[in-house]
C-alpha cells in the first residue's frame, strides 16, 4: 500500500533543492568562521558566500544564533565521527586507556577552539542531550573496558565535567592555567579513577 501523506510524527522529507541550499549555507558559514572568525560572520556574508538570498537563511535558521547552532552541530557531528570511526588513538584500535586520554584531550581542545562558535550559538548552541549522552556513553564504555567498578554513569559525568567550556574558560582565561597543565590534570584524574 502506498502512503501519500507522512504520518503525524514523521518529519516531511527535505526537498532536494532545500537540502542543497542547507549544505551550501553550512559549508559557507563554516568557511567564514574559519577564515574570518565568528564575530565577522553575518547573515549577509553567509548568504553572499553561499549564493542564496538572505531570506533563505532566515526561513531556514530563523536567526544568526540559529545558524551558528547549526554550524556547531555540524562540527559536533564531525568530532563524534572521529571518535566512532577515526584513526587511533581517538578512534578504535588503541588500548582503552589511550583512547580515553585522547578523548579528553580532543574534547578539551575542541571546546576551547569552538568557544566563540558555542557562545555565538547562544541558548540554541547549548550542548544537546544527545551530544552529552554520546560523550557520557563513550566514557562509560571505556571505563568498563578498563575494568572500573562503581557507578559508571556518575563517574563518567565527573570525568567529563572538567572538559566543559564554562570550566575551561574559568581556568584558561581567568586563572591563566596553560592548556598543557589542564590536560595533565585531566590525565591524573582519569588515572586515579581507573586505578582507584
Amino acid at each position: 500500500m502506498n502512503r501519500l501523506l507522512p504520518l503525524a510524527d514523521e518529519p516531511a522529507p527535505e526537498r532536494a533543492d532545500a537540502a542543497r541550499n542547507r549544505e551550501a549555507i553550512l559549508a559557507a558559514a563554516l568557511r567564514l568562521v574559519e577564515s574570518r572568525g565568528v564575530d565577522c560572520v553575518t547573515m549577509e556574508t553567509v548568504a553572499a558566500e553561499a549564493g542564496v538570498g538572505k531570506g533563505t537563511l532566515f526561513r531556514r535558521f530563523n536567526s544568526r544564533e540559529g545558524l551558528m547552532a547549526a554550524v556547531l552541530n555540524e562540527s559536533e557531528t564531525v568530532w563524534q565521527a572521529s571518535v566512532i570511526s577515526g584513526p587511533p588513538p581517538l578512534g578504535p584500535g588503541a588500548p582503552p586507556m589511550e583512547r580515553l586520554l585522547a578523548f579528553g584531550h580532543s574534547r578539551l581542545r575542541a571546546n576551547l577552539v569552538g568557544a566563540s562558535l558555542i557562545d555565538a550559538a547562544g541558548r540554541a548552541g547549548q550542548r544537546s542531550v544527545a551530544a552529552m549522552s554520546f560523550a557520557n556513553l563513550h566514557v562509560r564504555y571505556l571505563l568498563r573496558e578498563l575494568g572500573v567498578d562503581g557507578d559508571l554513569p556518575l563517574l563518567a559525568t565527573a570525568i567529563l565535567a572538567p572538559l566543559e567550556l564554562v570550566v575551561l574558560e574559568q581556568q584558561v582565561e581567568r586563572e591563566r592555567i596553560p592548556v598543557e597543565r589542564l590536560e595533565a590534570g585531566w590525565d591524573d584524574l582519569v588515572r586515579r579513577v581507573v586505578g582507584g
